[in-house]
């Protein structure tokens, strides 16, 4: 006999026919992309949401502004009565990105359809801001809501990657400056363990700010308590994790409406109001 022997055919999974209460099972695959379609509010009488009107006209211009390197702007709401509060909100829409503030008081900001418009609402709190990203997401990030017991931190049994890390991680957020480009350690590609991940919770803490980014799939971020330090969890559109990183930067990239990204929405929501006339 040869020394390499094919194997016989006709045997082993998927080599029989299947029975008539049998069908094959295969892997759920990831679904289409989430998108986000903004429509035209449908308006009986326009003089009627003139405010809302005359509010949408300077959120377009502060959008391109922003968009050429000047500030954020914010624009109050509680100034508005209940049909024109009624007719932006409308217009807004929900984007992609959403975002949860701790603290007093909490806030919940939601991104409009356009991109870098910003709805941020809370207890006495209901305004918009137009920014890559809203300035209080920055303000309060790292605003413990769970204390970290930082580089000192006692070790665990089980610990593989993580006092390395630790060490990397700490000396990365003292040094960073804005300005600086991001640092990031993929976890996905780097050999650890259950207590590891543990552990850097318990050393890093948990900031006040967790954001959702919406698209193909989830991109979970969470600020930690220490300075400028973010946990960042893709998952595709069946809640599995496929990239899991902590990132040394200001804001992460995928949280961020880009200049490009403002510019267009000034110019869309200019659209939405010659329609709407």
């Amino acid at each position: 006999m040869a020394d390499f022997v094919l194997p016989p055919i006709g045997f082993g999974p998927g080599s029989q026919p299947l029975g008539e209460d049998e069908t094959l099972e295969y892997m759920q695959m990831p679904q289409d992309m989430r998108t986000f379609t903004p429509s035209t509010p449908d308006v009986e009488e326009p003089t009627r949401v003139a405010a809302g009107m005359a509010l949408l006209a300077e959120i377009a211009a502060a959008c391109t502004r922003v968009a050429q390197g000047m500030a954020p702007a914010r624009f109050d709401l509680t100034t508005l009565d209940r049909e024109n509060r009624a007719f932006i909100a409308e217009t807004m829409g929900e984007g992609e990105v959403a975002m949860k503030v701790q603290g007093q008081p909490a806030l919940a900001i939601q991104e409009s359809w356009f991109a870098g418009v910003w709805m941020v609402s809370g207890v006495g709190v209901d305004r918009i801001d137009v920014g890559q990203v809203p300035p209080v997401a920055l303000e309060k990030a790292h605003m413990p809501h769970r204390p970290g017991e930082g580089p000192g931190i006692a070790m665990i049994p089980g610990l593989a990657n993580g006092p390395a890390l630790i060490t990397e991680l700490f000396d990365k957020t003292a040094s960073w400056q804005v300005g600086d480009a991001p640092h990031v350690v993929n976890l996905t590609l780097l050999p650890h363990t259950e207590p590891d991940l543990v552990w850097l919770s318990d050393a890093f803490g948990e900031g006040a700010v967790t954001i959702l980014s919406r698209g193909y799939g989830n991109c979970r971020i969470t600020a930690q308590a220490t300075p400028h330090l973010w946990r960042v969890q893709f998952y595709n559109s069946t809640e599995q994790l496929i990239l899991d990183t902590f990132e040394v930067t200001e804001m992460p990239e995928v949280a961020l409406a880009a200049d490009e990204d403002l510019k267009d929405s000034g110019e869309r929501i200019v659209e939405v109001i010659e329609a709407i006339r």
